[in-house]
């Protein structure tokens, strides 16, 4: 591109508009944009604030330039003198600006590869706003891709048009992603920073095991059953409350699924080295609670509703499933029902007698005092 032909580029904005799948006004813009990068370079310098206009049927070109009308010129690209500017506006003043106007024809070497650099560019940044806006509308979902890229801090999916980002905080930990695989991914927001929108995908996430069980459980669909809370720990475990909102339909068993089915499916997206545990929810924080700390068995809980914390009393054998390997069930029971929980051991002492056999402690007591009487002889 040794100059840069105008007419032939007012010509290719239909074409470069069809391939890029952009509206012909976005193109003539860029295509505008890139003029006035060239003339800043060939004409002008860089504080120049240059706006182009192009012609698209006859390819003439006219170059604003916006000046500061000063009484002494001492830089003739930003200022213009006020006997000057009064040819172009008979009523400016000092102080106030005013736009000289050009028509170039041609551009040296060195403008029009500027103007090219700048308009692939734009259409690149162009290319990504179309596609994200698209994406945007998906921003919530679970959509399949192909792992292009394995990094030591991101994993790259391709989806179709663009590629998405899983970070490393929203990866399954221990996870294998193999290049050329195809996976679901959440796609957890769109990200828009200084290299241009990001789209950031999750397989960690509470709504992807969400999503997950929404397409297993046709239930959800007609609110005969629930997901009211997530808790999870991506590769070691998840808690889910569930309820129904129609009497008689058991909501943990329709999560679960005949033999397991469903829950198994979900489990196949995610890896079985995670495991689902599906409860009851409950309105009342005891029964909730209780519920939320399956499969330990608890003895008594006493809630403080202001600190919303709750203080749960378990038998000895019962604490170390109740806190979980490093606290892990605790942690999640508490992040499920929004209550902080202590965990300690009942005092079980003053319940041993009441859970004696009837009549045991008579026949003990007739016992010692046979051998008692015995002895005395």
């Amino acid at each position: 591109m040794d100059d840069l032909n105008l007419k032939q580029l007012a010509l290719s904005i239909k074409q470069i508009a069809d391939e890029k799948n952009l509206p012909e006004e976005t193109v003539h813009d860029i295509i505008e944009q890139a003029i006035a990068a060239a003339y800043r370079r060939d004409f002008g310098d860089r504080e120049q604030e240059v706006r182009a206009e192009l012609n698209a049927t006859s390819g003439e070109v006219t170059v604003y330039t916006t000046k500061e009308v000063v009484e002494e010129v001492s830089d003739a690209g930003l200022e213009i003198s006020l006997a000057d500017a009064k040819k172009l506006n008979k009523n400016v003043q000092v102080g106030e600006t005013v736009e000289t106007i050009d028509q170039p024809k041609v551009f040296g070497r060195v403008a029009a590869q500027t103007a090219k650099q700048v308009i692939l560019q734009k259409l690149r940044e162009a290319e990504r706003e179309v596609v994200m806006e698209e994406y945007e509308d998906k921003i919530g979902t679970v959509i399949v891709g192909t792992v292009q890229r394995v990094e030591p801090r991101v994993v790259r999916v391709e989806l179709g048009k663009t590629v998405g980002i899983i970070p490393q905080s929203e990866q399954i930990p221990g996870e294998y992603y193999s290049i050329g695989a195809r996976i679901k991914v959440f796609l957890k927001d769109v990200e828009r920073g200084n290299r241009g929108p990001q789209l950031i995908l999750s397989r960690a996430n509470e709504q992807f095991i969400q999503y997950l069980f929404r397409q297993e459980v046709p239930e959800m669909e007609n609110g005969a059953v629930e997901i009211k809370a997530i808790a999870r720990e991506a590769g070691k475990r998840t808690k889910i409350a569930v309820r129904s909102t129609v009497p008689g339909v058991d909501p943990v068993g329709t999560f679960v699924g005949g033999h397991g089915t469903r829950v198994q499916a979900v489990m196949n997206e995610i890896g079985d080295q995670e495991k689902i545990d599906i409860i009851t929810f409950s309105e009342d924080p005891k029964t909730f609670i209780t519920n939320a700390l399956s499969p330990a068995e608890v003895h008594n809980i006493e809630i403080d509703e202001t600190g919303k914390r709750a203080k749960v009393q378990v038998n000895e054998d019962q604490l170390s499933i109740a806190i979980g390997r490093s606290g892990q069930n605790v942690r999640l029971a508490s992040r499920l029902t929004g209550y902080e929980l202590d965990i300690e051991a009942a005092q079980t002492g003053g319940d041993k007698p009441a859970r004696e056999p009837k009549g045991k402690k008579d026949v003990e007591g007739s016992l010692l005092s046979a051998i008692e009487e015995s002895g005395d002889r």
